[in-house]
């Protein structure tokens, strides 16, 4: 395992920012969403189930305050990119979204058989 300078356990280390940063509900699916192809507004909400324009656009505002998000604007349109940045973090978000993908069913299993056994109770 890699060594690091400071400890994620700690309030003022990078890492435990950026841990804050991509554990955001709506942060990884925002940006998977973008590792795809830039997106317009309307096409991130229609990509992304769920989510309202003003929580998106409020995800999209923090992304890009803490530069890992750019909105360009051409002839009129906006479209919303990654930076260079958050590229590098393409390859865990599409990791994670694989275990995901596998592993999904078995935590609501869980979580519906938790419930049952709460309710029997």
């Amino acid at each position: 395992m890699r060594a690091y300078s400071g400890s994620v356990f700690l309030a003022d280390c990078p890492a435990r920012l950026a841990v804050e940063i991509i554990a955001d509900k709506w942060a990884v699916v925002v940006l998977f969403g973008l590792s795809r192809k830039p997106c317009r507004h309307g096409e991130l909400v229609d990509l992304v189930g769920g989510i309202s324009r003003k929580v998106l656009t409020q995800t999209l505002r923090r992304l890009q305050g803490y530069g890992l998000v750019d909105r360009h604007v051409d002839a009129g349109k906006i479209q919303y990119v990654l930076t260079d940045l958050v590229r590098t973090l393409v390859e865990p978000i599409a990791v994670l979204t694989e275990w995901a993908h596998e592993h999904g069913a078995a935590v609501v299993e869980f979580q519906e058989s938790r419930t049952s056994d709460q309710r029997a109770r």
